[in-house]
C-alpha cells in the first residue's frame, strides 16, 4: 500500500482489520471451539474470545496448540513422577475438561485415531521439529502432528499447504 493509500479516510462501509498477536487460551462453547485473543497494539483488558471459524490466523492457532500439548506432556509427566505417593486416579471423560486442551493419557490422537486427513491449518516449529495442525475429515477436532509423518501417510495434502501458500513473483527484467 502506498503512502497515498494509507492516508485515504476510511469510509464506514470498510471494516478495520485488527491484526492478532497471539492466542491467550482455548475454550470449548456449545461444542465450537473459541480462542481467548490478544491483539496487536491493544491492551490486555481488550483481549477477546472468537470463535475458530472467524480467525484467519493458522499459524498462530498451530503455535498456541503446540505448546499447550507441550505443557499438557509436561504436566502429564510432572503427576505421573508424583504419583507414586498418591493412589492412580483412572482418567475418564468425566475428570478431563472438555476443550481445555489436555490429553488424557491413553486417548488417541493424531494419525493413530485413523481418520483420513482433510487439511492442514497451519505449522510451527515449535520444539524445534516443524509440526502441523491437521484437520480430519468427519471430525470437528485438530491435532498437532509431526511434518515428516505427514509427508509420508498424505504427501497430498502437505503439497496443497504449500501450494496455498505459494506466492509467485514476476521478472521484470
Amino acid at each position: 500500500m502506498s503512502d497515498s493509500e494509507s492516508n485515504k479516510p476510511q469510509s464506514e462501509s470498510e471494516e478495520e482489520e485488527y491484526v492478532v498477536e497471539r492466542v491467550v487460551k482455548k475454550r470449548l462453547v456449545a461444542g465450537k471451539v473459541q480462542y481467548l485473543l490478544k491483539w496487536k497494539g491493544y491492551p490486555e483488558e481488550d483481549n477477546t474470545w472468537e470463535p475458530k471459524e472467524h480467525l484467519d490466523c493458522p499459524d498462530l492457532i498451530a503455535e498456541f496448540e503446540s505448546q499447550e500439548a507441550a505443557r499438557n506432556a509436561k504436566k502429564t509427566n510432572k503427576e505421573n513422577s508424583t504419583s507414586k505417593a498418591k493412589p492412580a486416579k483412572e482418567t475418564t471423560a468425566s475428570n478431563v475438561t472438555k476443550g481445555s486442551g489436555s490429553v488424557k493419557s491413553n486417548e488417541v490422537y493424531g494419525f493413530d485415531r485413523k481418520l483420513e486427513p482433510e487439511k492442514i491449518l497451519g505449522a510451527t516449529d515449535a520444539g524445534g521439529e516443524l509440526k502441523f495442525l491437521m484437520k480430519w475429515k468427519g471430525s470437528d477436532q485438530t491435532d498437532i502432528v509431526l511434518a515428516k509423518e505427514a509427508n509420508v501417510k498424505c504427501p497430498q495434502v502437505v503439497i496443497k499447504f504449500y501450494e496455498d501458500r505459494l506466492t509467485w513473483t514476476g521478472n521484470d527484467s
